[in-house]
C-alpha cells in the first residue's frame, strides 16, 4: 500500500509524515511525499528534527504529484492547515483521500528552542497519527471503514 502525503510546498509537515510513516509502518507499507507547489528543497529544521529522532532522511526530497503518475498511491493524505486558511493541494485520481491538518512549524518564531519545539510538536502530532493508522486493520476493512478511520484520525 503507498500512501501519499502532500501539502503545498513539500518540505516540511509532508516530508516529516512520509519520513515517520516509512520508519514506522511494516514494510507493506510504504509513504511519498509531494507539494502542489514543490519548493525543491526540504526544510533544514525538518531534516534536523528527524535526525535527532533518528529517523532516516536520506532520499528525502521536494517535489511535485507528477513524479507519481506511472505509480499512483492508494491513499492521499493532505497535512495542510485549512484552519490557518492555507489551500490544500488536490491530488487527481481514484485515490482514497483524507485529511490531517497540521500547523506550519516552518513559520514558527522566536528563539531557536522554541521553533525547535514547534517542529517537535508537529513531529509528535504526526507520531500519533500514524500509529493509528497502522493499527488499523486495513486488509479487513472496506473503502467507506477505511476513509471514515483515517477522517477520524485526522481529529486527533
Amino acid at each position: 500500500m503507498k500512501v501519499l502525503f502532500m501539502c503545498t510546498h513539500n518540505s516540511c509537515r509532508s516530508i516529516l509524515s512520509e519520513a515517520l510513516f516509512n520508519h514506522l509502518a511494516p514494510e507493506v507499507m510504504e509513504a511519498v511525499s509531494s507539494g502542489s507547489f514543490p519548493s525543491g528543497k526540504v526544510n533544514a529544521q525538518a531534516l534536523k528534527t528527524l535526525e535527532a529522532a533518528g529517523i532516516p532522511t536520506e532520499g528525502l526530497s521536494s517535489k511535485a504529484s507528477d513524479a507519481f503518475e506511472n505509480s499512483p498511491p492508494d491513499i492521499v493524505i493532505t497535512v495542510c492547515d485549512r484552519a490557518a486558511g492555507e489551500a490544500c493541494p488536490i491530488f487527481f485520481g481514484p485515490s482514497l483521500k483524507a485529511h490531517w491538518g497540521l500547523a506550519d512549524p516552518s513559520v514558527a518564531t522566536g528563539s531557536e528552542a522554541e521553533i525547535e519545539a514547534a517542529f517537535q510538536v508537529t513531529l509528535a502530532k504526526i507520531e500519533e497519527r500514524v500509529r493509528a493508522f497502522i493499527a488499523l486493520p486495513v486488509r479487513q476493512m472496506g473503502v467507506d471503514d477505511l476513509k471514515a478511520a483515517l477522517d477520524r484520525i485526522g481529529t486527533l
